[in-house]
């Protein structure tokens, strides 16, 4: 069986920041790594629930939101999966920082969070959302040049 692409990559090397983890034709899978994996820190259920019902809503409203394939967490906890089609890497990383931004001041109701909205519609927790959202925001903006590579791999 041939090994899919994301488990190539060196884990132990990550850092929190954003990366393409692939590109199939005109669809770009960003990977938005919230965690440095297998350090013992990972997401909590209700936070990443939280997460991707704002980030989904906000993203697929935004300037990007009719190119937006998919948005959803990694099993692993720690950051979450984004497709787009034909947006350029630059809308995406400007999208991002938007939405993020949008997360961090949202007041009122989570979206989706009415039991016929959601499967689960009792685990989530809008401060725990904020507080990851504001966190991954500030190592975004502290990170320098982001050029979309993971560590050792060649420019995209």
């Amino acid at each position: 069986m041939n090994r899919i692409a994301s488990f190539s990559v060196n884990h132990d090397l990550l850092e929190p920041g954003i990366y393409i983890s692939r590109v199939d034709g005109d669809i770009t899978t960003f990977d938005l790594r919230t965690r440095k994996p297998n350090s013992g820190v990972y997401m909590d259920n209700v936070t990443m629930h939280t997460v991707e019902h704002l980030f989904a809503t906000y993203v697929r409203n935004s300037e990007i939101g009719d190119r937006v394939i998919y948005f959803g967490p990694m099993g692993c906890r720690t950051g979450f999966y984004l497709l787009t089609r034909n947006v350029p890497k630059a809308a995406v990383l400007e999208t991002v920082f938007k939405v993020l931004e949008q997360i961090v001041s949202h007041e009122g109701e989570v979206f989706g969070a009415k039991r016929e909205e959601c499967g689960n519609y009792r685990e989530l927790q809008l401060e725990s959302a904020k507080a990851e959202c504001a966190k991954y925001l500030e190592t975004l903006k502290n990170y320098g040049n982001i050029d979309f590579r993971y560590k050792g791999e060649p420019n995209i």
